[in-house]
């Protein structure tokens, strides 16, 4: 999935402003400025545009949680993941599952929504360990229409512009 999409659909979605989206990436100590991140969210053939990498996406996404759940009872200062592991579907739906407080039923709300045929046990295969033999990873397409269905659920009836 293109990084600069995700934020984009989210930007849309959540009705956040660039000086919105300051604050939510100063939650995770990265400053970036509004015109930035007004790069960050042209489209490809667009003049300026910026590719976003994983590590930008990756705070904006910890820092959305922080925005919307709070600082974790008993947790320091953010520290950002050491992992190596490249930003996938998957971690992507984790994060935002986790900073839209979404449960079960309400993600496959949100598919239907998108007019998206999805089971309960197709959904859980996501969020897997990646060694677990039932673990499915999350495709574009997949990702595509799950934030179809959160621009739709959050701004229902509007013209998309994402």
């Amino acid at each position: 999935m293109i990084n600069n999409l995700v934020l984009r659909r989210l930007r849309y979605a959540l009705n956040l402003r660039e000086t919105d989206m300051v604050k939510i990436f100063a939650f995770t100590d990265y400053e970036i400025k509004p015109a930035a991140i007004s790069d960050l969210l042209k489209k490809e053939l667009e003049a300026g545009y910026v590719e976003c990498t994983d590590v930008v996406l990756e705070r904006f996404l910890d820092g959305l949680i922080i925005h919307r759940r709070g600082v974790r009872e008993g947790a320091g200062p953010y520290q950002p993941s050491t992992e190596t592991v490249r930003l996938n579907n998957n971690i992507i739906l984790k994060k935002l599952r986790i900073a839209l407080e979404l449960h079960e039923k309400d993600m496959l709300e949100i598919m239907k929504i998108a007019d998206f045929k999805f089971t309960k046990s197709e959904l859980g295969a996501f969020f897997r360990n990646r060694s677990h033999r039932n673990f499915k990873p999350c495709g574009d397409q997949m990702m595509r229409n799950f934030l179809m269905g959160v621009c739709e659920k959050y701004r229902p009836g509007e013209a998309k512009k994402a």
